[in-house]
């Protein structure tokens, strides 16, 4: 519990994908709150991933898709495939992703991260990858 905590503070600090700093989803913290469903929260990028990587759902990673991770924290879990509009609160652009990965990342009220999307969707979502801003501040809406 503790090493998730510390990763949620380094990846905040840092700025980078939490699905790269925790080694695997039995070291989420479940006494975390659940991301709200339409509350304001987090979206953070991938960064770079290795050529052929998977993601939990099986499929070939694409950084340029619309696609995200969901945080192991969120109760109920999103199923895969669920699609769910994110909307960037400082600029309004909004788009659809499909949930295909999950994230090991925490959501804590200091660090309120919901979705890690691909960096194609982040960028599209006017959030900057260089210099990179880390995360954006976002709406999501569940879809189905």
């Amino acid at each position: 519990m503790a090493r998730s905590r510390s990763a949620a503070v380094l990846t905040a600090a840092l700025g980078l994908s939490a699905c790269l700093l925790t080694a695997s989803p039995a070291q989420a913290d479940t006494d975390a709150p659940a991301a709200p469903a339409s509350d304001t929260c987090w979206a953070t990028h991938y960064g770079p991933q290795p050529p052929g990587a998977l993601t939990a759902s099986g499929e070939l990673f694409d950084n340029n898709a619309d696609t995200a991770a969901t945080s192991l924290s969120r109760q109920p879990q999103l199923p895969f495939g669920t699609r769910v509009q994110v909307t960037n609160t400082a600029n309004g652009r909004s788009l659809v992703v499909r949930i295909n990965d999950r994230g090991t990342f925490a959501w804590t009220p200091q660090v309120p991260k919901c979705l890690d999307l691909t960096d194609g969707a982040f960028g599209r979502l006017g959030g900057s990858l260089d210099p990179d801003a880390g995360h954006i501040v976002v709406t999501e809406t569940v879809l189905g």
